[in-house]
């Protein structure tokens, strides 16, 4: 992996390959596309599926909602924009577009409508999205819009949920401004998460480099020696702070002072100091409807994640993430208010008590927005966009039925009654979900990568025949995380035309970049 120290030959290398890794694939990939389009008709029924919703005699009280999706460039926002779709609804999507590339959503059969959207910038802020976002809203009468932020846009779309809340009658799948900014940033987190009485990591704020080295060096055990160890990331949005995952104190105190001295630590940039838990990690993806969690899934994570695998639903650790979710809502402040999505990372951490080894839960970061593991509903679709229409019935006094009409329309007559909702009430789940990757994520790090490491004597022959395998594994009987049979030309698009172009862009504009995430577009600046 390059980093900012690594001569801009190399970053200009990687650019360079990738972008002819991209052309040498392109017969193979537009015969896979040509093939998919000849097939759809023979294998498909998504579009009589979507004809039965909306034109069935059996469905007469159907009533197609506006739904706004920002975000459908990423596979969250695709995946949500095609559930919508196939439900009957109206998609129209939007997202930004760096470079002015169009993102892949735009390309995508559950689009009927897209919009690029303007990127918040200094100069004016958040006005010119946001003002982007009311038009649009208003232009095209939307029912609901739902956010599917990314993490540099987070704070920006809970300004526009307040803005569209009190100039719309639009629904919004998204928290405020303000729930957003607590929750987003990892600092006030777990300060609320603490006022919770939940569990979390000590956690330290720190604006200055003897701050840190007070926390580090400022409480030693009877041996001379810190037990606990911890790593440090900035509390902005710093791609370069997240990828760093060195431990604290280092081995001697020379390198831990070297280290320290090269974060820009100060009153303007804080950096929070959190204590490292060993332990499996694992994130969750919900949506919440006026206080309730409606959909819900947990799968095993990284710090990096693009395979996908849905925990299931008798797992006892899907079982503690998604009370200590209801639990952080109910006891927040407004809690009971609160719609959108909301997504958190855990450790578990292995712990000797006084009935013998214990897992511990300990949250260690909160992203109120949507996670790519919305993928994982698949074949849960209708089940899914029912729970988002339930957004519809928030001050109505009734229950939402199937399909985006209220219960007593064009049924059963009756006087509305008030809509109470069990703590039980049914969440809905993955049901044997595939297993999700992203192809153009493994060629590179499953196929090629591991070649080249042999080639220069940096791993074993049996080591890379075993991701070999893996990617093997992955291609026959795993699901990529874009392409759909009836829908195939976004994932064409972001492997021929979108990356490259972001390659392309990062060359002329000279920018160094260390990752790149597959699944939602983000590239990892160094």
């Amino acid at each position: 992996m390059l980093t900012a120290t690594s001569p801009p030959a190399l970053h200009f290398l990687q650019n360079v390959l990738l972008i002819f890794l991209s052309l040498a694939l392109f017969p193979l990939s537009t015969a896979f596309l040509l093939l998919s389009y000849a097939l759809r008709p023979l294998l498909s029924n998504h579009e009589a599926t979507r004809r039965r919703i909306r034109y069935s005699p059996r469905t007469p009280t159907f009533h197609p909602r506006t739904i706004l999706i920002t975000g459908v460039g990423m596979s969250k926002g695709l995946a949500l924009a095609r559930s919508f779709y196939l439900a009957g609804h109206n998609v129209i999507g939007a997202d930004f577009e760096p470079y002015r590339i169009p993102s892949s959503g735009r390309f995508s059969k559950a689009v009927g409508k897209y919009y690029a959207l303007p990127k918040p910038n200094e100069q004016d802020g958040p006005a010119v999205y946001i003002n982007a976002l009311l038009q649009l809203v208003q232009i095209q009468h939307v029912d609901i819009w739902v956010s599917c932020s990314g993490v540099a846009s987070a704070v920006e779309d809970g300004l526009a949920h307040d803005i569209l809340s009190k100039r719309t009658s639009c629904a919004s799948i998204q928290f405020s401004a303000s729930t957003t900014s607590t929750l987003h940033s990892k600092d006030t987190f777990i300060a609320q998460t603490t006022r919770l009485n939940l569990p979390v990591p000590e956690t330290h704020n720190v604006t200055s480099r003897q701050a840190v080295h007070t926390v580090l060096h400022g409480r030693p055990t009877a041996d001379g020696r810190r037990k606990k160890r911890y790593i440090m990331k900035s509390v902005g949005v710093d791609d370069a702070s997240r990828a760093d995952m060195t431990l604290l104190p280092r081995r001697t105190l020379s390198q831990t002072y070297e280290h320290i001295a090269r974060l820009p630590i100060s009153a303007s940039t804080p950096y929070v100091l959190q204590e490292f838990v060993a332990g499996r990690e694992y994130c969750t993806h919900s949506l919440i409807i006026n206080g309730h969690v409606r959909v819900f899934v947990a799968c095993p994570s990284s710090e990096l994640l693009m395979h996908y695998s849905a925990l299931p639903e008798s797992s006892a650790l899907r079982r503690a993430m998604l009370e200590f979710t209801r639990a952080f809502v109910h006891r927040s402040e407004g809690g009971t208010g609160w719609t959108g999505h909301l997504s958190f990372d855990f450790l578990v951490e292995e712990r000797v008590g006084e009935r013998g080894a214990e897992a511990a839960l300990v949250p260690i970061e909160c992203n109120p927005r949507a996670h790519t593991a919305v993928v994982l509903f698949k074949g849960r679709e209708k089940e899914v966009v029912e729970a988002y229409l339930g957004v519809l019935e928030q001050g109505k006094g009734r229950a939402l039925g199937t399909n985006g009409h209220f219960e007593g329309e064009g049924g059963v007559e009756g006087d509305d009654y008030e809509y109470v909702e069990s703590e039980h009430a049914h969440i809905v789940t993955p049901s044997n979900p595939p297993q999700y990757y992203w192809i153009g994520h493994d060629i590179i790090m499953l196929l090629l990568l591991p070649l080249l490491n042999v080639l220069q004597q940096k791993t074993t022959l049996d080591t890379c025949l075993r991701s070999w395998r893996s990617f093997l594994e992955h291609l026959l009987f795993w699901k990529d995380g874009t392409y759909e049979l009836w829908d195939p030309l976004p994932a064409w698009w972001l492997y021929h035309v979108y990356w490259p172009g972001q390659f392309v862009g990062a060359i002329i504009g000279r920018k160094r970049w260390s990752r790149v995430n597959v699944s939602t577009g983000k590239v990892f600046r160094c």
